[in-house]
């Protein structure tokens, strides 16, 4: 590219602090010097071998600087990202300078385009020409500081979070942490007989065979025992060699957690032979780790059951352990959260029955209709982690004429002592009173039949608000009949209200994901620097699946519930409900490690996410998790006609 072919281009150039104020005849001198470079987005600008000659200016488009590691296995990870009006090249300022550089690196930096660009290529000898001049030396000793001060900010930020994370870190979970040991084995040429007498005599379901050199060939199970052995009849003159399944898949003793569960899930195997050097030295099988992620929900379940109203807040204690070990143990999680709401479901089941049995002993006896007690928000979606707000509301059976009063007169005493009960348990008072506690959230069934008409008439802002976080409710207890009523009226009173879920989709229309298509600014100089994941990710996405649910008759259910709901009616493709469930769990991911590591640091809780908080690959999915999301808003928003 020259200069009468680029004029546009080049009177930007002339504005910028190193061309400022020099003669036509001088910037056109330099520019001869110089090199316009146009780059396709994913192209590298800089290799990491690559001498560096010069400086490059970023006219348009923008570039991401990432360590690159001699090591493949390692990830690359992205330092910064530079857009338009950037400079590219300050770390070889020392050479220009006539520094020495001894050092032998082994992480070198590389820099690609993050999107088409143009860059000028600024050579020593333009710089050079331009040293005298004190606004060159200024503008380049600016941005050097600078640059140096976001370097040190983010290294020291990232150097402390390393720390916190410590060993409880889920990715460097090993499998020797987790083998069983000694290893169990037989030679090739044993008697199957004896083999199973040592297996019996060990109580173990695996055996390995080794040959003479006592390298693993083969592993024999219980269904191999099974199969070849006892359905055999000629089992008598068997030997090891006969039984096992030669060449078994195996793990080594460094390899991750994970690698582990995918190998069983991938290979349809149960026992995993952990080898070094061919040599097997330990057993981890599939129900080690299962039990691992089970471990204590037992001993919390009976805490659970036996506590009283004076010791409720231990079960909080007892419950974040169990989240803790979880955590720790690198848990899928939505499976965390499956083991995590049960628990907490039951701490509000009994509760519940607590409530009861108070006001039993006040006099007020029993519950004078059938009711039903229902969670909302996070707990409702199954999602609910550390406990925070209550949110939740009682529908109670249409009383008789002569006994609506006295009814009414319990369940407000109810729900008030139910929230009585979940505030000493841990759960803090709603700053909405979205709870039982308040007359707007119980009532009969033909209170809630009106309650949702009022809504449905007068579909104001704070109404489609009320109307999100009800649709996420779930039933937790109480009489099933009702919660059948209850739903039929639901899906009634929505199917007569279609203004109310339109009104509910105009608002996502106002409120749309943002739209990141490059990889997000990752450490430094962020324009954007953070994102609010509920906001901008979770409910979006919750908001959108309730109401296309609840457009096509669906309306109660997880996220991932309504997920297949939406599949099964051929609303989704599967293709895309895979993608919607993999948005959902990196999200949720994102949002249980931020918030778990705030509550370890005794630090508020939010949802505000820092970028420099993310590894690179957690920032590369959440473009993509982004997108999909943003991709079911639009999808949402053409069911009513809105694009």
């Amino acid at each position: 590219m020259r200069y009468q072919e680029n004029q546009e281009l080049y009177e930007e150039i002339k504005q910028h602090p190193l061309f400022k104020g020099v003669t036509e005849q001088q910037f056109e001198q330099l520019m001869e010097k110089c090199t316009l470079k146009a780059y396709g987005k994913g192209d590298k600008v800089l290799y990491s071998k690559t001498p560096r000659e010069g400086l490059l200016l970023i006219l348009t488009g923008m570039a991401e600087v990432f360590v690159d590691s001699e090591e493949a296995h390692l990830s690359k990870e992205v330092l910064e990202v530079l857009e338009t009006g950037d400079m590219i090249g300050f770390s070889s300022l020392a050479h220009f300078l006539g520094e020495p550089d001894d050092h032998v690196r082994k992480y070198t930096v590389e820099v690609r385009a993050v999107e088409d660009s143009v860059c000028l290529q600024i050579p020593y000898s333009v710089l050079e020409a331009r040293w005298d001049e004190e606004e060159v030396r200024d503008y380049v000793l600016r941005q050097v500081s600078i640059r140096l001060r976001d370097i040190y900010a983010s290294l020291a930020e990232q150097v402390q979070l390393a720390s916190e994370f410590g060993e409880s870190e889920p990715f460097i979970r090993r499998i020797q942490d987790l083998m069983n040991e000694p290893i169990l084995s037989s030679k090739k040429t044993e008697q199957i007989q004896e083999v199973a007498q040592k297996m019996v005599n060990h109580s173990t379901s695996s055996i390995i065979v080794i040959d003479e050199n006592e390298k693993i060939v083969g592993i024999i199970t219980e269904n191999d025992l099974v199969e070849r052995v006892i359905l055999n009849p000629n089992s008598a003159r068997l030997t090891a060699e006969d039984v096992m399944t030669p060449d078994p898949y195996t793990i080594t003793r460094d390899a991750y957690y994970y690698e582990a569960m995918s190998s069983f899930l991938m290979n349809g195997v149960k026992h995993l032979p952990v080898v070094e050097n061919g040599i097997a030295i330990g057993m981890v099988t599939h129900s080690d780790l299962l039990r691992k992620k089970n471990r204590g929900t037992m001993e919390i379940l009976q805490k659970i059951e036996e506590s009283t109203l004076d010791n409720l807040p231990s079960v909080k204690k007892a419950i974040y352990d169990v989240l803790s070990n979880l955590i720790n143990d690198g848990i899928p999680t939505i499976h965390t959260l499956e083991i995590i709401t049960k628990l907490y479901d039951r701490l509000v089941r009994h509760c519940v029955e607590l409530a009861v049995a108070t006001l039993k002993e006040q006099g007020k006896g029993e519950p004078p209709v059938k009711y039903g007690w229902f969670q909302m928000g996070s707990g409702g979606r199954g999602e609910q982690f550390l406990l925070t707000d209550q949110d939740h509301f009682l529908v109670y059976e249409n009383p008789q004429e002569e006994q609506a009063e006295e009814v009414k007169a319990y369940f407000d005493a109810l729900g008030k002592e139910i929230v009585h009960h979940l505030h000493t348990a841990g759960y803090k008072l709603c700053d909405g009173k979205m709870m039982a506690s308040e007359e707007q959230w119980q009532g009969s069934l033909d209170r809630w039949r009106d309650r949702l008409r009022g809504w449905g008439l007068r579909a104001t802002n704070d109404n489609v608000l009320l109307g999100h976080n009800f649709l996420s409710y779930r039933f937790l207890y109480g009489d099933d009949t009702l919660h059948d009523h209850f739903v039929k009226m639901i899906k009634e009173q929505l199917g007569k209200s279609r203004i109310f879920l339109y009104r509910m989709a105009e608002q996502e229309k106002t409120s749309q994901v943002p739209n990141l298509d490059h990889p997000i600014r990752a450490l430094f100089r962020l324009k954007r620097d953070s994102i609010d994941i509920k906001k901008h990710a979770l409910f979006p996405l919750h908001h959108c699946l309730q109401i296309l649910t609840a457009h096509h008759g669906v309306v109660e259910g997880t996220p991932l519930q309504r997920i297949d709901a939406l599949l099964k009616i051929n609303v989704f493709a599967e293709d895309f409900a895979d993608e919607l469930r993999f948005a959902y769990e990196v999200v949720l991911k994102l949002r249980v490690d931020q918030s778990w590591n705030r509550y370890k640091r005794g630090e508020k809780n939010s949802s505000e996410i820092k970028f420099t908080h993310l590894r690179s690959r957690d920032k590369e999915e959440l473009m993509i998790v982004l997108k999909t999301i943003r991709s079911l808003q639009n999808q949402t928003l053409g069911a009513f006609g809105m694009m």
